[in-house]
């Protein structure tokens, strides 16, 4: 079985706001929309990868969202614990440079992470985690797991 992602969604509280940062900042194309006025949901995504979407919409676009639930899905956004991304970037510092300049929140400048990963944070308009990871650059004099592996 050969699964792929087709696309994912991400709650946005103003699309015009979301559509400005996906499409100015980080350079997504727009790929169409759909919806009645006020559940209206626009897919993005990255040039490099056609087929994949993320498709921006309202929060609890469903009409079938409880009150309730719609008020506990916006307390989620408001402490960005709701919507997250991770993207691959191939330089995380020159990444974090250009987003921070254009007034995103950073959330993590960039570090190295034990996982193997150089990587940064921000939160798009509506509260939504986006990472922004590398692979880590090796250091200089630092050995490879192959080499480490191979010394007695």
């Amino acid at each position: 079985m050969d699964l792929k992602l087709r696309y994912c969604t991400l709650p946005v509280h103003d699309l015009d706001k979301a559509l400005a940062f996906y499409r100015d900042v980080l350079g997504f194309e727009v790929r169409g929309d759909a919806g009645p006025e006020g559940m209206q949901r626009t897919g993005v995504g990255p040039p490099s990868q056609p087929e994949v979407q993320i498709v921006l919409e309202p929060p609890a676009a469903d009409p079938g969202t409880s009150p309730a639930d719609r008020q506990a899905i916006a307390d989620l956004m408001a402490k960005g614990l709701l919507g997250r991304l991770v993207l691959s970037t191939d330089d995380c510092d020159q990444t974090f440079e250009r987003i921070e300049a254009a007034g995103a929140e950073v959330m993590q400048e960039p570090i190295d992470q034990s996982s193997g990963v150089r990587d940064c944070a921000f939160l798009d308009p509506s509260g939504n985690m986006l990472r922004f990871a590398q692979p880590c650059r090796p250091r200089p004099g630092a050995l490879s797991r192959q080499d480490s592996g191979s010394r007695s």
